[in-house]
């Protein structure tokens, strides 16, 4: 959608709430494009999956306690 900035002034809130449903508002000043008003980003509610893929490594013995345990598991 268009609409010139002198239109927008006046339906700010309305402008808004289309943006937030999804619609891009192009501002105009003169016929020429002044700015964009878009909708906000939507936030990656998970991490990626497999993100870190190769870069972590657990040890064999991960679940095995040290002699230092000994006293603490009698």
């Amino acid at each position: 959608m268009n609409i010139s900035i002198a239109e927008a002034k006046a339906k700010l809130s309305e402008l808004v709430s289309r943006a937030e449903a999804g619609e891009e508002i192009v501002l105009t000043r003169h016929g020429k494009v002044a700015a964009r008003l878009v909708p906000p980003a939507s936030p990656d509610l998970l991490p990626r999956i497999g993100a870190l893929k190769g870069k972590i490594r657990i040890a064999d013995d991960f679940d095995e306690l040290g002699p230092e345990w000994d006293e603490y598991v009698k």
